[in-house]
């Protein structure tokens, strides 16, 4: 009666891809409006007439 759980790889797969996406979008978020934003220019501001 000792049965294994056994997880498609299709779900396995999907899990991984969604681990790597949430990662990357939060990292982005963070290197958009965290402290490494405090050294990004504004290319508008430095070519102003």
């Amino acid at each position: 009666m000792n049965q294994l759980l056994t997880i498609p790889p299709a779900l396995t797969l999907s899990m991984v891809l969604m681990a790597v996406l949430v990662a990357l979008t939060g990292y982005g978020l963070y290197a958009a409006f965290g402290p490494p934003a405090r050294q990004l220019s504004d290319p508008f501001d430095d070519h102003e007439d």
